[in-house]
């Protein structure tokens, strides 16, 4: 079922064609609506372009649209007969990276957008090192803009090389590249004719076709409760005392009469059965949204966690995380208290130590840095009221992630990947 869904994110430099991109997949897989094409032209017309402007249809902003950039991350859905999509248009903007962190932070896969004029810019190339950092599975190069190129093979082959290496340094699992025009179509949903020397598929091809399903973590099974469900309802035999546990599988396979340990209690029992919207099923997985009915009364409560007894995640107040600051409201130091909602629970925490900052173009650590500040990335230590369960980002991207949050105004003002617990 949710191995249909494709979710993934468009990055890369200003001006690049990100929106371009996607509006030319929405239009040329006729998933938009005459009247909103229609608008789009009459805009286009009103403007004095020359071409119709499909990046209107993911600007939503009106301070997108007159600019002509992406500021916030707009999110749009399409289908086609094999797959379901779910896009993330991020800015490119090196002031909005941290949006950019948001829409690949959940993406299946990441679409790094290249002019073929420019080459690789610096934005290019943090935008690489962050999906690879978020732990994208799947990285696709995409040469924009050909035509403006003539199309020339020699430039594609000599932007794929020079970003092959530079991925080199990178934890880059799956990496492909593509050679497109997205104002024109040329290999975006169907192949080229002005590229014949190009023997790959179109983009739409390795989107519907990139095998997503082994991303997922299937062997370590976590689930967080996220909600206690007592309907106390007396004329009902079966519901007097119903007592169910809902969440989303955040990995691995459960099945009604597996074992479970309960955390923070250390406790053992049995799954009794697993219920969904539809009714009962005989096996859950991640990422389903089930409720979890178990063979023994134990004391559980939201923020608590469901796992195997030989098998659990590490148990700490103390962790070790690269974040990602989000505010310049105020800036990350040693000794800040913040809030941490890790999965469904959320404690407090304070900053006890920052490593290094990450400068995201060379790789640089800086050991010298005292603070993080907007769009910034380091390496923190943090430590918890509370002891939290977590895997590393590495393993497993749901108990490897969290956001911190101010404490007076209860923003978001950071997202963080657990290297590891003690």
């Amino acid at each position: 079922m949710s191995n249909d869904i494709l979710r993934f994110a468009t990055a890369g430099s200003v001006d690049d064609g990100k929106s371009t991109l996607i509006g030319r997949l929405l239009y040329d897989s006729k998933s938009i609506f005459e009247d909103q094409l229609d608008a789009v032209e009459r805009t286009s017309v009103a403007r004095g372009e020359e071409h119709t402007n499909l990046a209107l249809l993911t600007d939503g902003l009106r301070a997108e649209r007159e600019q002509g950039i992406t500021i916030d991350v707009a999110y749009r859905y399409f289908a086609t007969p094999r797959r379901t999509f779910i896009i993330a248009d991020t800015p490119g903007h090196i002031q909005y990276t941290r949006n950019m962190v948001t829409g690949a932070s959940t993406a299946d896969l990441a679409i790094i957008l290249v002019d073929a004029r420019k080459g690789l810019q610096e934005q290019s190339r943090r935008h690489a090192f962050l999906t690879t950092l978020l732990q994208v599975p799947h990285l696709v190069l995409a040469v924009n803009k050909m035509d403006l190129v003539d199309y020339s093979q020699d430039r594609f082959e000599e932007i794929k090389s020079e970003f092959a290496e530079f991925a080199a340094k990178l934890d880059a699992r799956d990496l492909t590249f593509v050679p497109i025009s997205a104002l024109h179509g040329d290999n975006v949903v169907s192949q080229s004719e002005n590229m014949p020397w190009y023997t790959g598929g179109s983009l739409l091809h390795h989107l519907e076709n990139v095998h997503i399903a082994s991303d997922r973590n299937l062997i370590d099974a976590r689930f967080p409760v996220q909600y206690v469900i007592r309907p106390h309802r007396s004329d009902d035999p079966e519901l007097h005392d119903y007592r169910g546990y809902a969440g989303q599988l955040a990995g691995g396979v459960l099945k009604p009469g597996d074992e479970v340990t309960h955390l923070p209690s250390g406790l053992s029992t049995r799954i009794a059965k697993i219920r969904t919207a539809d009714g009962e099923v005989a096996e859950a997985f991640s990422p389903m949204s089930v409720t979890l009915l178990l063979e023994d009364e134990i004391d559980i409560s939201r923020g608590d966690m469901i796992c195997r007894p030989n098998n659990t995640p590490t148990v700490s107040q103390d962790i070790e995380a690269m974040v990602c600051w989000m505010t310049d409201a105020r800036k990350l130091t040693p000794r800040s208290r913040l809030l941490v909602k890790h999965t469904t629970r959320t404690a407090k925490v304070v900053v006890k130590d920052l490593r290094y900052r990450l400068d995201v173009n060379s790789l640089h650590r800086d050991e010298a840095a005292d603070h993080l500040a907007l769009n910034e990335i380091g390496r923190v230590r943090l430590r918890s009221t509370q002891p939290l369960f977590v895997d590393e980002y590495a393993k497993n991207r749901q108990t490897g992630g969290f956001i911190l949050i101010d404490e007076a105004t209860n923003t978001t003002v950071g997202a963080g990947m657990v290297v590891k617990a003690d």
